[in-house]
């Protein structure tokens, strides 16, 4: 029998199998005052509250329409749209939802959950608290007989961001619900503890094996930099959320307190629309700078062992796959299973957020949809 217990600011927490209700105090809460304030009375973006309903005059209003409509009337039942929306110039100039979901309504990211983890690494490292460069220091497990000479020393941030650290692979073996991240998602499994016991197969940088542990490493290195377990869990939203109006987005955490950030986030689509435009702006949020340029450019540079490969990674965003001409080089995304996407064109001042209910191997092609946003878009805007 597994059980779940909900967590004030962690949402559900998953038991291990010989855990019971009782031991429920044992687990990690997050009780802190939510970000004052009502969304409702406060303009948009910093709140829910849309004053200016015009669309700007660049946007061809039916074209719109018919990119909406080919987002959510697909001829594969495989792909099923939960929401769209689209900012221009700051502005959300589109917004739907499918029968029975809102403004309100929280999903989970999927992966959409790596980018933001990155953004918060980011943050530590705009602070001197972490480099790409540095190489991680973990005490791995098992132990080597002499620690000091483990040839996993050698990983560092950059590696493991970019989804090149070397690692026996687990996910790419289709494995990660029965030896891998997915045992801390439902058998209340340490996450930390499965992404520190794999070894080296390949020397570091060499090879793009995409690997929800990877990440996890990356989001370990961050707790142990922030250095305090209460600010650890205070972190995404003393650093992010609250300071760009993300009050719909919870992290959860494994039952020893780790964030499970490859992919256990829960949120609705304008928070995701924030975050996007966190980078659409360059990383400010009215004129405060949040997050560096130089961390927004790491994130955009194709992996080193994906170039040659189709070069369609970055640092836990995924970039336009090469040969494509009908979507600006520019763009970028995140991407989470079942279609959760955040798209961010600097060009043409736009981001795009879609999240779906997608199944089977018809996956929903996000480059498709920007193509057909991108037709509704006239005129390159101008900058802010």
């Amino acid at each position: 029998v597994m059980r779940a217990a909900f967590r004030e600011g962690l949402g559900c927490i998953i038991l291990a199998p010989d855990q019971t209700f009782e031991d429920i105090e044992s687990l990690p809460i997050l009780d802190t005052p939510p970000l004052e304030g009502d969304p409702d009375k406060i303009p948009w973006p910093d709140g829910d509250l849309i004053e200016d309903q015009n669309l700007l005059p660049n946007v061809n209003a039916a074209i719109l329409e018919d990119a909406s409509n080919w987002a959510f009337e697909r001829t594969s039942p495989e792909q099923v749209t939960l929401s769209l929306i689209v900012v221009h110039n700051g502005k959300i100039i589109h917004e739907r939802y499918a029968p029975g979901f809102d403004i309100s309504t929280r999903t989970r990211t999927w992966s959409t959950a790596k980018s933001i983890a990155v953004t918060l690494m980011g943050m530590l490292a705009d602070q001197g608290k972490l480099a790409l460069n540095q190489p991680l220091g973990f005490d791995w497990f098992p132990r080597a007989q002499s620690p000091d000479t483990d040839p996993r020393n050698a990983i560092t941030l950059r590696n493991v961001l970019n989804m090149s650290s070397g690692l026996y692979t687990v996910d790419n073996q289709g494995l990660e619900y029965a030896t891998g991240s997915g045992m801390s998602y439902w058998a209340g499994a340490s996450s930390v503890r499965g992404a520190l016991s794999r070894a080296l197969i390949r020397a570091p940088d060499t090879m793009w094996d995409y690997e929800n542990y990877d990440t996890l490493l990356g989001v370990y290195a961050m707790k142990l930099a922030i250095g305090d377990d209460q600010k650890y869990l205070e972190f995404p939203r003393s650093a992010l959320f609250d300071r760009i109006g993300m009050r719909n987005t919870l992290v959860s955490v494994d039952r020893f307190g780790d964030f499970v950030l490859s992919s256990q986030v829960y949120t609705n689509a304008r928070d995701l629309a924030r975050f996007g435009m966190l980078y659409l702006q360059g990383g400010t949020w009215h004129g405060e700078r949040l997050l560096s340029e130089d961390w927004i450019n790491f994130v955009r540079t194709p992996a080193a062992a994906t170039v040659g490969r189709g070069g369609q990674y970055g640092g836990q965003w995924w970039l336009v796959p090469e040969g494509r001409d009908d979507v600006p080089t520019d763009a970028y995304s995140t991407a989470g299973n079942r279609g959760q996407y955040v798209v961010v064109v600097p060009s043409h001042d736009l981001v795009i957020v879609r999240r779906g209910l997608d199944y089977g191997r018809q996956g929903f092609n996000r480059w498709d949809l920007t193509r057909e946003v991108l037709k509704a878009i006239g005129t390159v805007s101008d900058s802010r």
